[in-house]
Order: structure tokens, then sequence, then C-alpha cells
């Protein structure tokens, strides 16, 4: 008896393909489109809103050159004449930055990663398993989607006070290694998968381990694109659980580091958009890279 098919081509016995042929969507030709139309106006439309969401980012960088008398002029120039490039420099006189975005880093990776392997799996066992009290525990998971973070922050800062974790990685990585919002995407994606393929990878003799691991994580890899990208941003961009449990700058991510540079009295703008471009450039440039498999993977997962 033959095996089953993966990712890279492993072999696959006929009722395992006729089930996936049965189950291929047939894609209608799509009608060509109306020719000699103008559609000047389609174009005006997309070239302002593309410049309303790129001015404050445009606005971000001529604040990060300019001094910090010309950002608070009230009437401020649009470009300054003389370019403040040693605002730059200037940020890691007064932020440990390299340490911050090593720890950036650490915490982005960890969670990422921890994610990927508990949402899937917890996601699956949701979608195709039977068990006691799946309904109950899957309740109580989806639930958490309904309660604010901020409700619950004591109390993990207790639990992390109490396993002396304050100040250190670990107590930042903990309470993100975990995400109801990843179970219920990884679930959803498990469900909408045929039936028909485990049923064929069953005659072919595999069992739920090889039936996961070879037929059903390969057709979830749009799903799992998209668990990676929102978890990298919100683990990049978190601001309020940081400087919670961190006290000192250097064990703080690049968010909370940048919250340390304004203070009640005066806030130095030049630095603050000069340290946030330098913060934000890393994943952006990771956005550009891979700009392809993201928008790939939003589409297929169906996440607006």
């Amino acid at each position: 008896m033959t095996g089953i098919i993966d990712a890279h081509g492993s072999k696959l016995t006929a009722a395992t393909k006729a089930a996936t042929r049965a189950r291929t969507p047939v894609l209608a030709q799509s009608r060509p489109g109306r020719r000699g139309g103008s559609h000047w106006w389609i174009h005006v439309v997309l070239g302002v809103g593309g410049f309303v969401m790129a001015f404050p980012f445009l606005w971000q960088i001529i604040m990060a050159l300019s001094t910090n008398a010309q950002v608070t002029s009230p009437t401020p120039t649009f470009w300054p004449g003389d370019l403040q490039w040693g605002n730059f420099v200037r940020v890691f006189d007064r932020l440990p930055f390299l340490d911050q975005l090593a720890t950036s880093i650490w915490v982005t990776l960890i969670r990422t990663a921890a994610q990927i392997v508990l949402c899937t799996l917890a996601g699956y066992a949701f979608a195709r398993m039977r068990f006691r009290g799946r309904a109950v525990i899957l309740g109580i998971v989806l639930s958490i989607l309904l309660v604010p973070s901020q409700v619950y922050l004591i109390s993990q800062y207790q639990i992390v006070q109490g396993l002396g974790w304050l100040d250190t990685l670990a107590g930042i990585v903990a309470p993100g290694l975990f995400s109801a919002f990843g179970t219920f995407l990884m679930r959803t994606a498990f469900l909408n998968m045929p039936a028909e393929l485990e049923e064929a990878a069953r005659m072919d003799g595999a069992n739920p381990f090889q039936t996961f691991w070879r037929i059903m994580l390969p057709l979830a890899r749009p799903s799992i694109s998209v668990l990676a990208i929102t978890t990298v941003l919100w683990s990049w961009n978190e601001l309020l659980w940081p400087l919670v449990v961190s006290t000192r700058a250097e064990d703080m991510p690049l968010a909370a580091g940048l919250a340390t540079l304004s203070s009640d009295r005066t806030i130095d703008y030049p630095l603050l958009m000069a340290a946030s471009l330098m913060a934000m450039a890393p994943v952006l440039v990771l956005f550009i890279v891979l700009q392809r498999r993201v928008i790939d993977g939003l589409a297929s997962s169906g996440l607006k």
C-alpha cells in the first residue's frame, strides 16, 4: 500500500487523490472587463486614499529631521532647511537601544514560535477530535476574547511576581505564549477542511498524527501565516505589559522603551520620532520582504 502525500511530494493513493480532486474548487473563467470605459476617478480615489494613509508616516520623518523648536513652532515648516540627522545618534545616548532591540527580537521570536505550535495543536483538537468537556473548554478559551486584557492585568502581575520573573525576559514573554484568537483562527481553518481527506488517509493506514502532520497541517499554512503575522506585530508593538513588569530600561522591549522618552513636563518630539522610526524599521523591512506571502496568507484565510 502506498503512503500518503505530504507538502513535499510523498506518494498518494487513489482514494486520497479522488477525495482531494472531489473537494478542489473549480475556478470559473472571469469575464473580460469592459474596454474603452474611463476609470480615471478610481485612480484619483486610490491616490487620495494612499496619500492620506502615508502622510502621517511622511510627517514623522519630517519631525525626526527637525529641531524641537521647529516642531513646536506655531507655524511649522513643511520641510526643515537643515536636516538634523544627529537626532538618530542621540537615540543611542538616551536609550539602551541595542539591548531593547535584542529584547524585542527575543520576545517576538519566542511568542511567535509558541503560538504557532500551541494554537495549531489546540485548534486541531477542538475542530477534529471528540473528547469529554470539549465544548466547555472551548467556551472558556473563546470567552477570553470578550474580556479586555486590562481586566486580568493585576492577577497576571501577581503570578509573575510570585514566580520571581519581574525584570526578566520570561516575565514579558509568558502571557503571550498562548492566544485565544490564534486558537479560534486555527480551529476555523481546520473546520473548513473536507472530512474526506481524513477518511482517505485512514484508508491508507495513516495514524492520527500522520493525518495531522502530512495532510491537515500543509493545508493550514495560510492560516498559520496569518497567525505568525499578527503575533509578530502584536508582540513587537506591545506597550502596557512590559511597562508593568519591567523597571529597568535595559530590560524593556523597544515599544516600552520609547515611552520613557516622554515626561510630564517636556517631550523631545524629534528624538521621539527618530526613535520610533528606528523601532519600526525591522518590522517594516520584514513586511516589504514578505509582502506577497503576507497578502496571500490574509486572502487565503479570509481574515479581514
